[in-house]
């Protein structure tokens, strides 16, 4: 039951218990510095403060103590049960203590009042009536009121309680209720006695663990916080300025926050003396109380929030100078001060009790049993047996007002409530400093807490401040990436423009262009190496070089220039300036997975690729490596471009001459991802930071980054492409990743070389591209073997074991005497600096790169830039092979291998821009390089050095040498053993440069890394296998047939169609992966037929093999034409213009034998059509006139293509086929309206003939009247073919990708030209030949013609290999099945005749050893 109350007062105990207490004296407690204001010492003030202005008062021991549910009396020891002691020492104290605390505020504050103004005649009435009353209401204080001040005043008797000083004070107001109303501000405080030992009343009962107050009843809307005294309300502002006792703040304050106003402390005490509080004295021996002037209601009614907010004045014990109004606190209502004046006292005591009495009557009627016990009469009977349970449903005030008035309450509260008291004080003490503690503790907590926001704040505050300043860089960054871009993109353009002017005017100029005459060519046209490669890597196209020049000004190198061998080590040796591990550690790298697309990391890397949104997906600064050039500037990459822009500021750019940069292309350079093919992850300066990515324009570009952590940004930035489709690799960005081991171990060439599948071209250009070597970078560039040691005989013979060079050991080590200088040199080593090493020099450095290629341009300009403008002296230059070779054998300091031109570029031996190369000491000129004996012209040379490079010699120690270059003898103790130690600065992982921070010593050593050279990446660490026989290989199905039985027939079959038209083209698409490999024929009448095809040749002479497992002919005839069933689905009916001689360029087959293209039609048009439905599909308009032949370039993936048409308007259009979408052009929406890819010009007359090769990018056309030009597929005229006099009228071209071009003019003349336009051979037959083919290696040339005859030849001299029988009909048309073993002719008879071909039969090696 006492919780129920206590609860209602806790937080009066939150304040008072903080102080530290002793109960020995007031003055003591009001000076203690721990002692704590109560909100309700307020309410006494305000209960008689109506007439006075607030003072501080002091803390009584009981205003600060806190008590537990303990006291005397039966029912006083339980949680629920309040002792009669405590009850009647709270509700009665007040009167014990009076006339000594009242002294004591007196001494204190000296302050005294006049009296209260006399009471009116109505008044005096009432007061006597109350005073005859045995329940006199005046007797018993507001049962807010606060107990006795002090211990002492216990035991004080306080007899004779003088009633009518309480009704007295009861109607003191209204006389001077027009004095307060002229106090408008707040007034000085004069102390009443009676209201010192208010302080005591906020006591409460307060459990320890109690934090939150709760109301009893809910508390009004208005109430404040708990901690100060609830909003009053305006029931108590009813009675305005007219009561100055505690039954006005009883009444201003709403019973649910009792423990901020003088009634709260009844909730907990129920018997007070009510005179104790107001402004006359109810006991004889008590002083009157002065008059002080009334306090405005509102005032009152604020006046235990102001003291609560006013604590530290109060609790000090000073007057405040100046204290704030209430009056403007919100929820605090001002009355008219004069209203009121008329009511009666019962109406006052109702209206100030209003609020209150209820909560009395329920602590009564809680309490009946306790206190009918303890309310006892003078003589010890009981009163009011029934009267405290009946109060309940009673609603007089005065009732209550007399029964706590009454002497008797008086005297039971001073006998019962003593030894409660004493108890209350030392419960008090232990509660007071526990809850010291718990407040130091919930202090230091608070404090901590507070800090860590605070810490939290500062951080906060500065990742903010963080955030803003990354913000505004990131801004400024994007807007100076935007401020590149656009600046990059205007230097872009002008590039561009300056290019497409020149290329106009080079369209017009030309000799064969529209404003050209022969007298206008040039007296030196002047050629640079185009960077176009084909699919073995190799760069064989020349284009017109508007830089070019004879380099007049360039004088040549002395001999003194050059310092000796053992001066240029000991330079080299100077330079070093600090030492190294001599072998490097090799980390064995895990094995590369290939299943699945990708590991996890990438795809999650990848997928935030994917999410990259805006118009720059990554920016960093790069280096462009271009042969000598190396540029700084930054490279860009949008979701669908990369971009590179170079910083023209850097002082390095500044510094290179333009003639270089004129050479150097993606300056300012823009590639398009879907042009992207392939991207290798490179070394640069031995650091694996590189990056190269092939385009679609087979070009390639290389960058160098900042670190490895950029190389893998940019990669996932990029396209999916891996290294290429070329591989047998997955196309996955980790692949890009991957160390050329990895991609040498994952990778299928090995196998595809063991079985003869490629050549050891082939594979030594895989090698040295997964190795990291590349054209970019001439300190890097691919290296390839010396295989002849003969350059001095007339004749070469390769089949003597004599001509070819020892592959197993390195060019150092093959003169055996200088073998052993090396190998003293290692054993003898005594420089400390260096580890040991056979060769100072590598075998592939920038240096012999320029010195091979000096003749050619642009490599005769990044010479010049690298030699200080100087030649070579004559007799130091390369001016012969065999002076090359002889210096290889015997010069210490010259270990030079050969680069792959040696094996394909005849051009870099011809000195064909007429350089001032000096005379050597013999006086012989140094101009075009001395050949062999043996070689009559370089092409021949090129040729049969190639023919050696691909010899069974070779083949079989080709292996040998890869270990040497690429394999476990590259370094180790291998190398050692196998004289194959260089420097230690040409190896892999010899230095890490960003440790380096002296920028003058790393730029020394970028210096010797670049003297030194650069080994290639170390592939493997094991032996590599050697190449298969090729004796072992005779009984595969697909091996060569030169092994087999030779007693094959010529003629496998012929078959007759129905029609008796010729048949004017023949396409064999016999691929086994196509879903109809087939023999596509077209008749003269356009009649074609799709006649499939069955693989067996591959079989015959396989063990095992029988004709009961295969079909006994390779072609089977269409069955619509053979039954003449569907010969409507096999019919072009649309009319062709009557002019058009219907032959074999009319036509052109798709690569998956799906369309046919059809020229001729007299709507200058030529139209797709459907082998399946014979249906057209597409209509291509776009030239002027008829178009008369049409063209196909081979297939790539998918079935790409290009096609080329050409016209009587003498133009030619290059055409996109999409195999995707089976339609010319890109965009399936746009069929109807394709646009070519490029306008051929140059010719006067008719094209009748055409052949594109896409990966030469060449188109070659020939006019009726002459002559054949050579156009890139990017619409630029390179030259004409012109022939010998009588070859004027082309008829068939014929070209292959090894660059020969076949062309067969009139009356049965044939010539041979380079694709650089240099005529090979020529020769006449004596047949109207009507079609021409080369093989596919470009060796072998197959004719037929009206005679019925087909001829096999020599196609680089026209050496006739093979005649086979005549047939009984002219040949109109001819193709070679896939495996180049069948050759099929269509006949002017109207059928088709395969023959047995075997172009191996005719190799040299066949016909000498086999």
């Amino acid at each position: 039951m006492v919780s129920k109350y206590r609860d209602i007062l806790e937080p009066q105990r939150e304040i008072g218990r903080s102080s530290s207490l002793s109960g020995r004296s007031i003055r003591h407690e009001i000076n203690s510095p721990t002692s704590t204001e109560h909100p309700s010492s307020s309410f006494s003030e305000g209960g008689r403060g109506e007439k006075q202005t607030p003072t501080p008062m002091e803390d009584s021991p009981l205003a600060s103590l806190p008590h537990t549910d303990s006291g005397i009396g039966e029912e006083g020891h339980g949680p629920g049960g309040l002792n009669g002691a405590e009850l009647g020492l709270r509700l009665g104290l007040g009167m014990a203590g009076r006339e000594t605390d009242r002294d004591r505020h007196r001494e204190r504050d000296g302050g005294g009042g006049d009296l209260l103004c006399t009471l009116s005649s109505e008044v005096r009435r009432s007061r006597e009536s109350l005073l005859d009353s045995p329940h006199n209401p005046n007797s018993a204080s507001n049962p807010g009121q606060a107990p006795p001040s002090s211990i002492s005043s216990i035991s004080q008797t306080n007899k004779g309680i003088n009633v009518k000083e309480i009704l007295k004070s009861l109607v003191a107001a209204p006389l001077d209720g027009g004095e307060a109303g002229q106090e408008v501000g707040p007034t000085p405080y004069h102390p009443d006695p009676a209201l010192k030992t208010h302080p005591m009343l906020p006591m409460q009962f307060h459990s320890f663990d109690r934090s939150v107050m709760v109301p009893v009843k809910k508390p009004p809307p208005g109430s404040l916080s708990v901690n100060t005294v609830g909003t009053p309300t305006t029931s108590g502002a009813a009675t305005p300025g007219s009561t100055p006792n505690i039954f006005a703040a009883a009444t201003a304050t709403p019973k649910s926050m009792i423990n901020t106003t003088g009634a709260t402390d009844s909730a907990s005490s129920s018997s007070s003396s009510s005179s104790s509080f107001v402004n006359g004295a109810t006991s004889k021996n008590l002083p009157a109380v002065q008059t002080v002037a009334p306090m405005p209601e509102d005032t009152v009614e604020s006046m235990s929030v102001y003291c609560e907010v006013e604590q530290s004045a109060l609790r000090s014990g000073l007057t405040p100078p100046e204290l704030k109004p209430f009056s403007s606190l919100a929820g605090f209502q001002t009355a008219p001060r004069d209203a009121g004046q008329c009511l009666s006292i019962t109406t006052k005591l109702e209206r100030a009790l209003e609020k209150v009495a209820p909560l009395l009557r329920e602590i009564f009627v809680d309490f009946a049993p306790f206190l009918s016990r303890t309310l006892l009469g003078s003589h010890g009977q009981e009163l009011l047996i029934e009267g405290l349970v009946c109060m309940k449903s009673s609603t007089s005030v005065v009732e209550l007002v007399m029964l706590l008035c009454s002497q008797e309450w008086q005297n039971s509260i001073q006998k019962n409530a003593g030894l409660a008291f004493i108890e209350l004080i030392n419960e008090g003490r232990l509660l007071c400093h526990a809850m010291k503690d718990h407040i130091v503790r919930v202090a230091n907590e608070a404090e901590f807490i507070l800090n860590r926001q605070r810490a939290e704040d500062v951080h906060k505050h500065a990742e903010f401040e963080s955030n803003c300043a990354q913000y505004a860089a990131d801004r400024r960054e994007e807007e100076r990436m935007c401020d590149h871009l656009i600046s990059a993109a205007k230097h872009r353009d002008h590039v561009t423009a300056n290019q497409l002017k020149q290329k106009i005017l080079n369209i017009l100029t030309n000799k064969h262009g529209a404003w050209g005459t022969m007298s206008q060519s040039q007296l030196h046209d002047f050629w640079r190496l185009d960077y176009w490669e084909d699919d073995l890597r190799r760069r064989r196209r020349f284009v017109r070089n508007p830089f070019g020049s004879t380099h007049p000004d360039v004088s040549l190198k002395a001999l003194e220039d050059y310092g000796t061998e053992e001066e240029e080590e000991e330079g080299l040796k100077s330079k070093k300036t600090f030492r190294s591990q001599s072998v490097v550690s090799q980390n064995p790298e895990a094995e590369l997975m290939l299943e699945g697309d990708d590991d996890a990391v990438s795809l999650l890397q990848e997928k935030e690729m994917d999410n990259l949104a805006g118009p720059v997906v990554l920016s960093t600064p790069a280096q462009l490596v271009s042969p000598v050039v190396v540029v700084h500037g930054t490279l860009s990459i949008t979701t669908t471009e990369i971009y590179f822009e170079v910083d023209e500021d850097d002082p390095a750019f500044k510094k290179i001459h333009t003639k270089v940069l004129a050479y150097s292309e993606g300056l300012h350079g823009k590639w398009m991802f879907s042009e992207i093919r392939a991207v290798f992850s490179r070394r640069y300066l031995l650091q694996n930071t590189g990056l190269e990515v092939f385009m679609a324009n087979r070009t390639s570009v290389m960058f160098n980054f900042p670190d490895q952590a950029t190389v893998k940004r940019v990669v996932y930035s990029l396209p999916r492409v891996g290294v290429g489709t070329s591989y047998g690799l997955p196309q996955a960005r980790r692949i890009s990743l991957a160390t050329p081991r990895q991609l040498f171990k994952s990778s299928n060439m090995t196998q595809r070389w063991q079985r003869r599948e490629i050549s050891n071209f082939e594979y030594l250009m895989f090698l040295n591209t997964i190795a990291g070597r590349t054209y970019n970078d001439l300190n890097q560039y691919p290296v390839f073997p010396w295989v002849l040691t003969n350059y001095e005989s007339e004749e070469l013979d390769l089949t003597l074991p004599g001509n070819f060079r020892d592959l197993s050991k390195p060019i150092g080590a093959l003169n055996p005497k200088r073998a052993v200088f090396y190998a003293e040199r290692y054993d003898t080593w005594e420089e400390d600096g260096t580890p040991p090493h056979h060769y100072s020099s590598l075998y592939s450095t920038a240096n012999t790169t320029l010195l091979w290629m000096l003749r050619i341009e642009p490599f005769t300009t990044f010479f010049l830039n690298a030699n200080e403008n100087q030649f070579d002296h004559p007799d130091r230059a390369f001016s012969g092979i065999a002076r090359a070779w002889r210096g290889c054998q015997r010069d210490t300091a010259d270990v030079k291998e050969l680069i792959p031109e040696f094996y394909y570029l005849p051009e870099m031996f011809v000195n064909s821009s007429g350089y001032e190369l000096g005379q050597r000491e013999d006086g012989t000129a140094v101009s075009d390089i001395q050949l062999p004996a043996w070689a009559k012209k370089p092409e021949d040379f090129v040729r049969i050095n190639r023919m050696a490079l691909e010899s069974e010699f070779v083949s079989c120690q080709l292996h040998q040498w890869i270990d040497l270059i690429f394999g476990y003898k590259q370094r180790g103790p291998e190398a050692v053993r196998a004289l194959n130690v260089f420097h230690f600065l040409s190896y892999e992982g010899s230095v890490t440069l960003d440790t380096i921070t002296d920028p003058a010593q790393r730029e020394s050593m970028e210096t010797q890394i670049q003297t030194c050279g650069q080994t290639p990446s170390q592939l493997l660490i094991e032996p590599h296998p050697p190449r298969s026989s090729a004796m072992h290989l005779c009984f595969l199905p697909q091996s060569p047939l030169m092994f087999k039985d030779q007693m094959q027939q010529d003629v496998i079959m012929v078959l007759k169609f129905p029609s008796n038209s010729p048949v004017t083209h023949v396409a064999a698409n016999t691929l086994p992966h196509l879903s109809v490999p087939a023999a596509v024929t077209v008749t003269c009448s356009r009649l074609f037929a799709v006649n499939r095809w069955h693989n067996t040749v591959g079989l015959r002479g396989a063990p095992g093999y029988s004709l009961e497992q295969a079909h006994h002919l390779p072609i089977e005839m269409d069955p619509l034409i053979a039954n003449n069933s569907g010969v409507s689905k096999r019919q072009i009916t649309d009319l062709v213009d009557q002019s058009i001689q219907i032959n074999t360029h009319c036509f052109v087959v798709t690569a998956d034998n799906r369309y046919i293209l059809v020229c001729g039609f007299w709507d200058k048009s030529f139209r797709v059509y459907s082998t399946e439905t014979g249906k057209l599909t597409q209509i291509v308009f776009g030239h002027w006139d008829v178009v008369t032949c049409l063209a196909r370039s081979e297939s790539y993936i998918g079935g790409d293509c290009y096609i080329v048409s050409g016209s009587r308007d003498a133009t030619l259009l290059l055409w996109y086929w999409s195999g995707r979408h089976h339609i010319i052009g890109d965009n399936p929406n746009n069929s109807d309206y394709p646009a070519p890819r490029a306008v051929l010009t140059g010719h006067d007359h008719e094209v009748v003939c055409v052949s594109v090769c896409a990966e030469l990018g060449l188109v070659i056309s020939g006019a009726k009247e002459g002559p054949c030009l050579v156009h890139t597929i990017t619409g630029d005229l390179l030259r004409a073919l012109e022939g010998p006099e009588l070859c004027l009228r082309p008829r068939l071209i014929s070209v292959s990708s090894e660059g020969h071009c076949i062309i067969c003019y009139e009356r049965g003349r044939f010539c041979n030209f380079s694709i650089n336009g240099k005529l090979l051979a020529q020769m006449e037959v004596n047949d109207s030949t009507r079609a021409i083919l080369l093989s596919s290696d470009g060796q072998n040339l197959v004719t037929g013609g009206d005679n019925g005859v087909v001829e096999v030849w020599q196609a680089c001299d026209f050496k006739q290999l093979y005649i086979y029988p005549g047939c009984d009909a002219g040949i109109r048309a001819m193709d070679l099945s896939h495996d180049q073993r069948t050759l099929i002719t269509g006949m002017a008879s109207g059928s088709i005749v395969a023959f047995n071909i075997d172009f191996n039969r005719w190799h040299y090696e066949h016909q000498n050893r086999y």
